[in-house]
């Protein structure tokens, strides 16, 4: 009992860091058309400033933030300089965030170095609780926490705020919404910077859950950020957040019971499988 308790939490949790990395990306691609490989680039730029601010004596609290923050300037930046430029020419900006996804990493590996940087886990968040007789890491409960909080804030923008609102306009009519005096451009930076806020998050939570960061570590999680995204329904936010915990629980499950390294086999088999009876994912909408 105990062995299910702490697989299913621990499932939950690394669900929880895939829907953060996949939040992003369904939300860009949802609202703007936007195949953002460069995603998994800002999840490192997140994760390397969360680290290099904790390892320099600021809380954890406040690392997290400066690296939440990095990665959103970062997106702004990357938004404005390549992706704009690029809105009309789907081929060109796919090459481009591909070129920006491999640049980073070689970046980060030119400055830091290839091998990995061991995290500075906080005293508070690396112990242990027990539940039903199971000892869980309570940094689980934070990423769970923060995915929530981020699945919640994602949908009150999409359903409730004005910008959400516009973007969505936008999305469905570009020209009649500029007809209006409403800069879509600048809305659209705003959906962008949200996607690389949610991705540089990830980035800094993902230290806390392997107890340390690489340059590779993006790349990695951007492979099962795609397939989340793809199994949940490109572009629905809520159908992301189900695919997460079912492809999260799984992987633990199976790399238990089975040979280390079948768990990613069996989120393969069954994303093909899923395809293969609903095309379209859980869900086909926004929201």
């Amino acid at each position: 009992m105990s062995t299910v308790v702490l697989l299913c939490i621990t499932g939950l949790g690394l669900g929880a860091l895939y829907f953060l990395v996949a939040s992003g990306l369904s939300l860009i691609f949802g609202l703007m058309d936007v195949l953002n490989f460069a995603h998994g680039a800002l999840l490192s730029v997140g994760a390397y400033a969360t680290w290099w601010a904790a390892s320099h004596s600021f809380g954890y609290p406040l690392a997290l933030l400066f690296g939440t923050a990095v990665g959103t300037l970062a997106s702004v930046a990357l938004e404005l300089g390549l992706i704009r430029p690029l809105y009309r020419r789907p081929r060109e900006q796919v090459l481009a965030t591909v070129g920006v996804g491999l640049a980073v990493p070689a970046l980060l590996s030119a400055i830091w170095g290839a091998d990995a940087r061991t995290f500075p886990v906080p005293g508070a968040l690396a112990g242990t609780f027990t539940l039903l007789g199971a000892s869980v890491p309570v940094n689980r409960l934070v990423l769970i926490g923060a995915a929530l909080v981020v699945l919640l804030a994602l949908r009150l923008f999409l359903g409730r705020t004005r910008h959400g609102l516009v973007v969505r306009a936008g999305v469905e009519d570009r020209a009649m919404v500029t007809a209006l005096g409403i800069d879509v451009r600048r809305a659209f930076t705003l959906v962008f910077a949200i996607g690389g806020a949610a991705a540089a998050l990830a980035g800094g939570l993902a230290g806390l859950y392997f107890g340390s960061v690489d340059p590779t570590q993006g790349g990695s999680l951007l492979i099962f950020g795609f397939v989340v995204v793809v199994m949940g329904g490109l572009g629905s936010v809520s159908g992301a957040a189900v695919a997460c915990v079912v492809v999260g629980l799984v992987q633990q499950f199976a790399n238990y019971y089975s040979t280390a390294g079948l768990g990613d086999l069996s989120v393969v088999v069954m994303l093909a499988a899923l395809l293969l009876v609903r095309p379209s994912g859980l869900t086909g909408r926004l929201a």
